[in-house]
């Protein structure tokens, strides 16, 4: 196999050298003339595609629905995972790809070495909510869609979905599963939270919108997820089926506004998520097994004409480690024209042949979906140019552009929440400061760009506040604080806790309010939020506060900008914190506190 496969590499790439012309031409130029809305591409078929599925084995049609994982790049050495990927390839089990991870030129490597042994050019796709960095090293990392929102451009929002689709297509990746339509209405949502857009219907519609038309005139297939919304749940779905409890004329007004729109402007793709609606169902059946949500709601009502997609198949919301075959066929019983991850691609294949050689499923259903794929495949212009110039790869591995692109959004997206006067720090150099770090684990060097930031403009003191803190560690921080000119407190969550999850200790937060209550009222004191803005929440009582809504080296360098007034903190706040003494004194919406 090793030997056979090494051929195989060298063959490839002899290809790819050799005969120019099989590969994509320039990525910039490539979709600058193709209609970009679904009501263009998912039209009646024409004789030349009714051909083509007419004369497609049932088998082959069922492989096109199916979507199989790849957890690395290419390896000259085959893996076993490899192995059974190529298998199903071959065979027409699987008609797409998800990628994990990966370096980009090896992505592209496996890409066209996928595409070259498949009967059918494949649909290979990945989740880049923030960009191809997300799954693919050397890619550029955009701030999170909430940052992106906090930024209230959304020509930035398009240009980043147009920038993401450059990376991906480089690669062979022409598919993106974003962005993310979810109202992040629960500041408690485990799963969601800075994914989001915010809980803003109209800021979540105009930059879903962005991105999608970035993502889309660029040539890549965007998929707005979760159908029918994620963003009111306690509940993490890949360890356990959340709950929607709205009721339907809240779902209709609020949850589904951003998947109307986007629908309305023309998104190819849509996944449906692992959540019980029983407002719309009557029942707790998952939202991707249930035809009322997605044939009654999703196509019917909604009028959806593109491609419809389950969440992953694996997720503990839906699988419970038996149970391929019936969720597999009731997937495709509920209007579903793809399967992503199952857990075993390869049993999903049989027991939805087996269905239809029963009667159970038709193949008319079979078809209805296939043809939407073959739509889409003909869009993407995969029967023309299935593979990748190799060459250019390295020009599109986070070009200067993006990481320009990147550096803005991060910048912009900047939002002081809460000010009473202590932002920017007025303080002489090198004055004392004291730096505590809060986060809900023991890593070694969390919010270490931040901390090097500071210690370029002031001496300062760095304590981590994590669950493992101990009391003489809390006893030293005290008397920092006293001797302190003064205080900063960071914060690295990137949620707030569910079920399951991390979370901050009672000791972290009494130590907190306690260090407010007795010094802000005396020497400065700021809170920055480098993560989700959500634990301002759990200190209302602090009166000057910045969200970055990112973790990112570039937000945090761009958070210590703003507190030394080198520069203006640019973002407003898409969600709504409980953080202020008037409950009707808006905040954290942009302020100039530059120097």
């Amino acid at each position: 196999m090793k030997r056979l496969f090494q051929k195989t590499y060298a063959t490839l790439i002899a290809a790819i050298v050799t005969f120019p012309a099989i590969a994509a031409p320039p990525f910039k130029a490539m979709a600058e003339h193709l209609p970009w809305r679904a009501e263009e591409i998912f039209t009646p078929a024409d004789s030349l595609l009714l051909r083509e599925l007419n004369e497609m084995p049932l088998s082959m049609k069922i492989g096109q629905m199916l979507i199989a994982d790849s957890p690395g790049g290419f390896e000259t050495d085959n893996t076993p995972q490899q192995e059974k990927l190529e298998s199903l390839v071959r065979s027409g089990t699987i008609g797409g790809v998800m990628f994990l991870k990966g370096g980009m030129f090896k992505t592209a490597m496996l890409a066209n070495h996928l595409q070259s042994i498949a009967p059918k050019p494949l649909l290979l796709s990945a989740d880049m909510e923030n960009g191809a960095a997300m799954r693919l090293d050397g890619a550029t990392e955009f701030p999170p869609a909430m940052a992106i929102a906090a930024t209230q451009r959304p020509r930035l929002a398009a240009a980043m979905g147009a920038a993401i689709a450059a990376e991906a297509k480089a690669v062979g990746i022409r598919q993106n599963y974003a962005p993310v339509g979810d109202l992040n209405s629960n500041p408690m949502n485990p799963v969601i939270n800075t994914r989001s857009f915010g809980d803003r219907p109209e800021t979540a519609v105009r930059m879903t919108g962005a991105y999608i038309e970035g993502l889309q005139r660029g040539g890549l297939i965007a998929t707005i997820k979760h159908f029918p919304g994620h963003g009111d749940v306690h509940v993490d779905s890949h360890l356990a089926l959340p709950v929607l409890s709205a009721p339907k004329e809240h779902l209709q007004q609020y949850e589904l506004e951003p998947f109307r729109a986007a629908i309305g402007q023309g998104v190819m793709s849509v996944m449906v998520g692992h959540l019980a609606v029983p407002a719309i169902t009557g029942t707790m059946t998952p939202a991707t097994l249930s035809p009322e949500i997605i044939t009654g709601l999703l196509r019917q009502e909604l009028g959806f004409k593109g491609l419809i997609i389950t969440d992953a198949l694996n997720m503990k919301a839906l699988y419970n480690g038996s149970n391929i075959p019936g969720i597999s066929v009731r997937a495709v019983l509920a209007g579903n024209d793809l399967l992503l991850f199952s857990p075993d691609p390869a049993l999903t294949h049989r027991s939805l042949l087996e269905a239809v050689k029963s009667g159970l499923i038709t193949e008319e259903r079979i078809n209805q979906s296939v043809l939407r794929i073959m739509q889409a495949k003909r869009w993407l212009k995969l029967q023309q140019s299935r593979m990748v110039n190799l060459n250019h790869v390295p020009a599109l591995s986070s070009p200067h552009s993006h990481r320009a692109l990147a550096s803005e959004l991060s910048r912009r997206s900047i939002t002081i929440a809460k000010e009473s006067g202590s932002i920017p720090l007025q303080l002489s150099s090198p004055a004392p400061v004291l730096h505590l770090i809060l986060s809900d684990s023991g890593i070694a060097h969390p919010a270490e760009a931040f901390s090097q930031e500071i210690d370029r403009h002031w001496h300062a003191t760095h304590v981590q506040c994590n669950p493992k803190t101990n009391p003489a560690t809390y006893r030293q921080a005290e008397a920092l604080a006293d001797s302190a000119a003064a205080i900063i407190i960071s914060s690295t969550l990137g949620r707030l806790p569910g079920p399951g999850s991390r979370h901050l200790t009672q000791s972290q937060q009494k130590f907190i309010s306690q260090l407010a209550e007795k010094h802000q009222a005396t020497k400065p004191l700021v809170f920055i939020a480098l993560g989700t803005p959500y634990i301002l929440n759990i200190f209302p009582e602090i009166n000057n506060s910045i969200c970055t809504f990112s973790t990112g080296e570039e937000s945090q360098r761009n958070a210590v900008g703003v507190l030394l007034g080198k520069q203006k903190a640019e973002g407003k706040l898409p969600i709504a914190l409980n953080i202020t003494n008037n409950p009707q004194e808006p905040s954290g919406h942009g302020q100039d506190n530059s120097r």
